[in-house]
């Protein structure tokens, strides 16, 4: 496995539950700070593709959704 440089936002100040992102060959490595060895990868426009659904709203009725 490579190693990631691993940036997270400065928004996130020093809380201990960030989201990190890396680049990694071409793609985006994600992973959450507080448990760094699950790591997914996605394509660059499967990320952006994401962001702009999520911030358009179309994922909201997964916020009624309880997680298993």
């Amino acid at each position: 496995m490579s190693t990631y440089q691993w940036r997270k936002s400065s928004y996130s100040a020093d809380a201990g539950n960030c989201v990190n992102v890396a680049a990694a060959d071409g793609n985006v490595a994600i992973r959450e700070s507080d448990e760094p060895e699950a790591i997914l990868t996605t394509t660059p426009a499967a990320l952006r593709a994401f962001i702009r659904g999520t911030k358009a709203g179309r994922l909201d009725h997964l916020a009624a959704t309880r997680c298993p």
